[in-house]
């Protein structure tokens, strides 16, 4: 189940899209340098408006370039970094993945799943109606989150596209991947 990585993205400033770099350097226990939303608390601005000490579980952000070919085929583009993500990764069914995977991103990174993102009304701004592509709906009513998941950088080095990236299950039985 192991993979590649499609493209890497930062963004200083707070914006919905991440420009795509050559590479990015993650950095352990804090995130990816340069992006606005690296720190050891809350960086995203709704959760520092409810409790800004909380510890950061959305130092990175991951998201399967598959998506973009789903969406496309409902008629929406969606290139990488466009929705926000640091990572774009092909080949690794992301929200299948059990909370404490670890992924290896390249010689020396390494980032652990937190959990789920969980899609905002700023996509539908990006492309009105989009939102409802990355949210789906199950026949039972349950929903199913499929914007990508976050992680914490356990170790810390540079990531490019192209990059290998290693899947690492946790031990025990497997939690499934929740909001964060």
């Amino acid at each position: 189940m192991d993979g590649t990585v499609g493209a890497v993205s930062r963004n200083g400033v707070y914006s919905f899209t991440k420009p795509n770099r050559e590479s990015i350097t993650l950095l352990a226990g804090l995130g990816v340098e340069g992006d606005v939303h690296a720190g050891e608390t809350v960086k995203h601005r709704s959760r520092m408006r409810k409790d800004p000490a909380r510890p950061n579980l959305r130092q990175v952000h991951l998201m399967h370039e598959e998506l973009f070919d789903e969406v496309r085929a409902a008629g929406f583009e969606v290139a990488a970094g466009q929705l926000g993500e640091n990572v774009t990764t092909r080949g690794i069914d992301l929200l299948g993945l059990p909370t404490g995977t670890r992924l290896r991103l390249g010689e020396d990174a390494v980032v652990e799943v937190t959990g789920l993102r969980n899609p905002c009304a700023q996509i539908d701004g990006f492309q009105k109606g989009l939102l409802k592509q990355v949210v789906e709906r199950g026949a039972d009513g349950s929903v199913r989150f499929k914007a990508g998941i976050m992680g914490v950088v356990a170790a810390g080095g540079v990531v490019r596209p192209g990059d290998p990236i290693t899947v690492e299950l946790p031990d025990g039985p497997h939690r499934p991947l929740h909001i964060v």
